[in-house]
């Protein structure tokens, strides 16, 4: 899927989401709805979840669909690492270059991972979204990814509310 089909696409998949998330504060349930209507819906997809800040530097599995995925990953390791880091999307074509790499799953060859923040800026989760095909992903990918995270953040703020 190529251009402006790819963005019909997740403007479709963003309101399937924001009509699922709308009145939702329990941020664990919003993901977990979250990745399984990404996993169901995006081609090629073969691991599709959170991983959620659970200390300074430290990111842990939260909901996700496909094969189990690493327990935790240091802010200083992988893509999911990298992305916490610098709080910027990362669009991966081939993981295996990618400098200190974790092969959750030895046989994914791309990845797109995308920063979910509270709303005030604060680094809640990654997005993680896996392929075993080399180049799954682009920047349409990356871009429709990136308004769909941010529907999750009103739930981070009323989970902070609490």
């Amino acid at each position: 899927m190529e251009g402006s089909a790819k963005q019909i696409w997740y403007e479709e998949m963003h309101r399937a989401v924001a009509e699922l998330l709308s009145g939702l504060t329990d941020p664990i349930a919003a993901m977990a709805s979250c990745a399984a209507v990404l996993h169901e819906r995006i081609p090629n997809a073969s691991w599709t979840g959170f991983y959620r800040v659970v200390e300074p530097g430290l990111l842990r599995v939260g909901p996700y669909q496909g094969p189990v995925g690493c327990l935790e990953i240091p802010f200083e390791s992988g893509v999911c690492g990298a992305a916490a880091r610098s709080g910027r999307s990362l669009v991966v074509d081939d993981v295996h270059a990618f400098p200190g790499h974790i092969a959750c799953d030895p046989r994914a060859r791309s990845e797109v991972v995308v920063p979910v923040t509270d709303g005030k800026g604060s680094l809640r989760a990654v997005l993680d979204i896996d392929s075993h095909l080399p180049a799954a992903f682009d920047e349409a990918d990356r871009l429709g990814l990136e308004r769909i995270a941010e529907l999750l953040s009103p739930c981070f703020k009323a989970a902070r509310a609490r």
